[in-house]
C-alpha cells in the first residue's frame, strides 16, 4: 500500500507556509514603510521589492550550482521525462476483474535523482540543466523589476522596457527549451552511467518540450507590443502639447 503520512504532509505544508510568510512580511513590511513615507505606489513598491529578492536569490543559487559541479563528486538531476519500466517488487494488476483500487502496470517517470561518483561530464550537464531551469524561472522576475523600476522612475512606456520584453521573451524560450532537453539528457546519460547496458532499467533517450516557453514567451512579446504602444501614446500626447503651447503663445503674440 503506497500513501504518504500525516507527519511528512503536514511537514511539507509547513515549509510551504514558512516560505508564504516570509513572503507576505516581506511584502507588509514594504506596505508599512510605504504608507509611513505616504507612498501612493505602495504595490509597485512591493513588487519591485519581491522581484528584487527574487533576482538576487536566484543569483546566488547559480552561484552555488557553478561551485557543486566542481567542489563535490555528486550530481543532482531533476527530469520529468525520463521513463522507467515497472519495478519488478511493485504490485500491479492488469487484469480487468477488480473490485478493489489497484494499481496498472506500465511504468513512471523519473522526477529527480541523484548519482554519487559521477562523472566531471555528468556533473556539468547536470549544473548547466539546473542553471536554465533557474534562468528560465527568473527571468519573469527580473521583468517585473525592470517594469517597476522604470514606472517609478515614471518611465513606464520607455524603449527600456518594450526591448526588456522583447530580450526577455528570448531569454524564456531558450532557457526553457534548453532546461527541458539538458534535463532529460542529463537523467538519462545519469542512468546510463549507472546501470550495465543489459539492465532492463538501462533507459533510452526520450526527449520532449513543454509549450510553456512559447507561451511566456507569447506573452512576453504581447506585453512588449502594448508598451510599445502605450509610448507612441505618450510620444503623440508630447508633441500635441508642444504644439498646443506653441498656438498658445502665437496667439498672445498677436493679441
Amino acid at each position: 500500500m503506497l500513501g504518504i503520512s500525516s507527519d511528512d504532509l503536514w511537514t511539507s505544508l509547513a515549509q510551504i507556509g514558512i516560505g508564504l510568510a516570509v513572503i507576505a512580511a516581506i511584502v507588509g513590511f514594504v506596505v508599512w514603510r510605504g504608507r509611513r513615507r505616504g507612498s501612493r505606489t505602495l504595490a509597485i513598491d512591493a513588487a519591485l521589492t519581491v522581484s528584487g529578492w527574487w533576482v538576487t536569490l536566484s543569483a546566488v543559487g547559480a552561484v552555488i550550482i557553478i561551485l557543486k559541479i566542481f567542489a563535490t563528486d555528486w550530481a543532482e538531476i531533476a527530469s520529468g521525462s525520463l521513463w522507467v519500466p515497472w519495478p519488478a517488487g511493485l504490485p500491479c494488476n492488469d487484469g480487468e476483474e477488480v473490485t478493489a483500487a489497484v494499481l496498472r502496470c506500465g511504468g513512471g517517470s523519473i522526477t529527480n535523482i541523484t548519482v554519487a561518483n559521477a562523472s566531471v561530464g555528468l556533473r556539468v550537464l547536470a549544473g548547466v540543466a539546473q542553471l536554465a531551469s533557474l534562468a528560465f524561472t527568473t527571468t519573469p522576475a527580473a521583468m517585473l523589476m525592470v517594469i517597476c523600476f522604470q514606472t517609478l522612475r515614471g518611465r513606464t512606456f520607455s524603449q527600456t522596457v518594450t526591448s526588456a520584453l522583447k530580450v526577455g521573451a528570448g531569454a524564456v524560450l531558450v532557457f526553457g527549451v534548453t532546461a527541458d532537453l539538458l534535463g532529460a539528457i542529463a537523467a538519462t546519460a545519469g542512468l546510463r552511467e549507472v546501470l550495465p547496458p543489459d539492465s532492463e532499467w538501462y533507459p533510452n533517450f526520450s526527449l520532449n518540450v513543454t509549450p510553456l516557453p512559447f507561451v511566456i514567451a507569447l506573452g512576453f512579446l504581447a506585453l512588449a507590443a502594448v508598451f510599445r504602444q502605450g509610448m507612441r501614446l505618450d510620444q503623440d500626447r508630447a508633441h500635441l502639447q508642444q504644439e498646443t503651447e506653441r498656438l498658445q503663445k502665437d496667439t498672445e503674440g498677436l493679441v
